[in-house]
């Protein structure tokens, strides 16, 4: 069975899909097959293919396995907003049992990692009791953190940290991804990070805009994948 983990972030616009597909892209240069899934998203755009959510189709491109969209990003909903919230007005319900199966189905795709990305930060709810965080346990999947480098990152951070270790999961590494180019004392946060994180440092993804994953994918170190 293929190796699992899942890709969390600090906040919403952490940057999880691009690291993840730089992630893909690194194992793919290492000889690795991936399948990459975003369960459940929200944000959708209509294409001459029906509704389809960006992060979704990024994962669908840069993985190795040939899936169909439905099988990358099996629940779609069309606002962007927090998925138990943009759920309710579409008059559905979200339950993590129903994620839980979508990846246990991923999770037999014959590649060697399977990527399972998150939706907004560690706790963000998808129905009235049930948050986003009881799916790795579920799976039991390692979690990569991708920390969003801006005023504040520190603390966001290190709460994360501590609730993925309460939460009885492995924080196999974390990336730090520059979301603020304007941010002052990038180098010192990630030396404050690496001090106080657990978990291994993957590297830094610079803010280079209109960057594709090949070029990003030299910045992530994704030895704790292989």
């Amino acid at each position: 069975m293929a190796k699992i983990c899942f890709v969390t972030g600090t906040d919403t616009d952490a940057g999880k899909t691009a690291v993840s597909a730089a992630m893909l892209m690194a194992l793919q240069a290492k000889g690795k097959t991936t399948a990459a899934i975003k369960p459940v998203a929200a944000g959708a755009q209509q294409t001459a293919a029906g509704l389809r959510n960006e992060d979704g189709l990024i994962l669908q491109r840069y993985q190795t396995a040939r899936l169909s969209y439905e099988q990358v990003n099996p629940v779609l909903l069309q606002q962007p907003l927090a998925p138990h919230i943009a759920a309710a007005r579409e008059q559905r319900r979200v339950t993590v049992s129903q994620l839980e199966g979508y990846c246990r189905g991923m999770m037999l795709q014959p590649v060697d990692v399977v990527l399972i990305e998150g939706a907004g930060g560690w706790r963000v709810p998808v129905n009235a009791s049930e948050s986003l965080a009881q799916l790795p346990r579920l799976l039991n999947a390692p979690v990569v953190l991708v920390v969003g480098m801006r005023l504040g990152c520190l603390n966001h951070a290190m709460l994360t940290a501590e609730a993925i270790h309460r939460d009885g999961l492995q924080l196999l590494g974390w990336v730090a991804n520059q979301v603020d180019p304007q941010m002052a004392e990038v180098e010192a946060n990630i030396a404050t990070l690496c001090d106080r994180l657990p978990g291994y440092f993957m590297g830094h993804v610079p803010w280079v805009p209109g960057a594709d994953p090949e070029t990003l994918a030299s910045s992530v170190d994704v030895t704790p994948l292989l």
